[in-house]
């Protein structure tokens, strides 16, 4: 019972969350209209974006990849990266950002510490991407002059963010130095987070990595693009008017609702962020759902069928996995105690 209370406390604040936007989605949304517009959808579009929603998947293998300097098989990053997907949607406080690491670190031949500093970088990178379209989306959103200064400072953030970070790569000794300096007091923290810190540095090695980083740079931009077509798609199989620009602003919108504590998977937040931006040009609270909720159902469709193949591969299941990352975190743990 005393876990269970410790734990609430991590898992409880993104719940209510979720539960607060669900409920605002119960009380605005015509189900009727909702399910209306659903019947009403142009399917052949929406095979289209089905089929973008694999590419999709397919390039962010090659993203993190690439990121991992191509020292692991293409395949083996693919069903990483697919499980680790599989495992937010279903467990809570982002595991399969974790579970991707551990997963790959057990096929690779790379350690979980080198590959995890990957995708801090790759989830940094992405913030990025988001902040700068949702800039852009602002600019067609009328009445959102405050709202445009929030997304300038986003992004601001996360450049200065990337700056950092390239800074640090650029010195690591120092960065090492600085961090024993300041953690000698205490032994655990130092053996513990000088050992982590110094595989963290080697993969911000990337940043300094002039053509490695360009390949990355490449492959995110194409895998944004992927995103931009596929939800343009979705849109349109419900909103025939709709225009490109508007996917700017939703994917941005998306993503940082996807950022919200929340149950796993985003669930609400991630259906009241597109909905919601959707809404700022429709006027169509239902239809707009729909929309969110075909999303939603893709992102299940491209990681449940090739995470699940992957998984099948491996003879593992998402309670297996769930388990041996909790022994993992508890292991960890208990020989930080020990130090």
């Amino acid at each position: 019972m005393s876990q269970f209370l410790k734990n609430s406390k991590r898992w409880l604040p993104g719940a209510l969350i979720s539960i607060a936007i669900i409920a605002a989605i119960l009380y605005f949304v015509d189900f009727q209209t909702m399910w209306n517009s659903i019947r009403a959808a142009d399917y052949r579009i929406l095979a289209g974006s089905a089929v973008l929603s694999f590419v999709w998947m397919f390039n962010r293998a090659k993203v993190w990849q690439t990121l991992l300097r191509d020292k692991p098989k293409y395949m083996d990053v693919l069903f990483a990266a697919s499980e680790g997907y599989l495992l937010n949607a279903f467990l809570p406080f982002r595991l399969g950002e974790l579970g991707r690491a551990f997963l790959l670190s057990r096929k690779s031949g790379m350690t979980f510490s080198e590959i995890l500093p990957t995708i801090v970088i790759e989830r940094v990178v992405d913030l990025v991407f988001s902040a700068a379209f949702l800039i852009i989306g602002l600019t067609y959103v009328s009445d959102t002059q405050g709202s445009e200064k929030i997304g300038y400072i986003i992004g601001g953030i996360m450049i200065f963010g990337i700056a950092m970070m390239y800074m640090l790569a650029r010195n690591r000794q120092w960065a090492l130095d600085v961090f024993h300096k300041f953690s000698k007091r205490w032994t655990a923290v130092q053996k513990f987070g000088g050992s982590f810190l110094e595989s963290f540095l080697s993969g911000l090695g990337v940043l300094t990595d002039g053509w490695l980083f360009l390949r990355f740079m490449f492959w995110m931009t194409l895998n944004w693009f992927v995103a931009l077509v596929a939800y343009y798609l979705i849109t349109l199989a419900f909103f025939p008017q709709a225009q490109p620009y508007w996917m700017f602003f939703v994917l941005g919108a998306a993503a940082f609702g996807g950022a919200v504590p929340a149950l796993p998977g985003g669930v609400g937040t991630f259906e009241g962020a597109v909905s919601a931006a959707l809404f700022v040009f429709t006027k169509d609270q239902s239809t707009s759902l729909a929309v969110a909720l075909t999303a939603r159902l893709y992102n299940y469709l491209n990681s449940g069928v090739i995470g699940g193949i992957g998984l099948m591969r491996e003879g593992q299941t998402l309670s297996g996995i769930y388990q041996q990352l909790m022994d993992l975190r508890n292991k960890e743990q208990v020989e930080d105690k020990e130090r």
